[in-house]
């Protein structure tokens, strides 16, 4: 079973249905914002799932093990993060369901056709511009940064491949929430709900959930707050329910 592997790769446990996803411990790791994500997200019986920037492929992984969405295709950029992406697809024998597509958010509408999914989910780049990067082709630089797509890229290509009435879901940070919530509006996707989330209950927010909606109406329930620890080091129950620990 570990065949798939090429050196300095692991196995994790993802928790669910005896899925494993391979990482690389040198490059980038996914982290709590996905599993977040794919809770927050909601795919009905039938429905095809786009996931954007999609890395090694955990969020369709774990929404294939959550929701009974038909297909779920994952678009990700970066040639190694994609080829570990779909090695874990044929680890967990999700071929069927999974598909891995190397190439570029930008041009998404263009790769699927307009209108062709009615859920998009997506974990993007949080830092604004290439302040800091030593190596623009640094994979964690890519992951982290507004290197190779910007958040204009992927609310415009998200409305373009979007059936009426679909779907979006994001992971991102609060500090960028006023800029996000217009932007999505621009784009004709209306924000509908959103969650954010805590690390302690006394600290202020560093992850806020999003879903919205093509062409919906103009109202937004706000969630109450997810709190990650209850003390140091110690996570909330809360929390370990969303990792399925409880």
């Amino acid at each position: 079973m570990t065949t798939f592997l090429k050196p300095e790769e692991r196995l994790d446990d993802l928790q669910i249905k005896g899925y494993e996803i391979i990482q690389h411990p040198g490059k980038f790791c996914f982290g709590m914002d996905a599993v977040l994500l794919s809770n927050f997200a909601k795919v009905k019986k039938g429905e095809h799932v786009l996931d954007l920037g999609t890395g090694t492929g955990i969020i369709p992984i774990l929404l294939t093990a959550k929701t009974e969405g038909e297909r779920f295709v994952g678009l990700e950029i970066q040639p190694e993060s994609a080829d570990m992406a779909r090695r874990s697809i044929l680890h967990n024998h999700l071929e069927q369901k999974i598909e891995i597509v190397n190439g570029d958010i930008k041009e998404a509408a263009n790769l699927f056709g307009g209108a062709s999914f009615d859920v998009i989910t997506t974990n993007p780049p949080y830092m604004i511009g290439q302040h800091g990067i030593a190596n623009m082709s640094d994979t964690k630089a890519i992951a982290r940064h507004e290197v190779l797509c910007t958040l204009d890229d992927i609310l415009r290509q998200s409305a373009k491949v979007l059936r009426p009435g679909g779907k979006f879901y994001m992971v991102h940070r609060p500090f960028r929430l006023a800029e996000i919530l217009s932007k999505m509006i621009a784009v004709g996707i209306e924000p509908k709900r959103m969650r954010m989330v805590h690390p302690f209950v006394d600290k202020e927010p560093n992850m806020v959930l999003i879903e919205g909606s093509l062409a919906g109406n103009s109202r937004m329930t706000v969630e109450r707050p997810l709190i990650v620890y209850k003390e140091v080091g110690v996570y909330s129950d809360e929390l370990l329910g969303e990792y399925g620990l409880k």
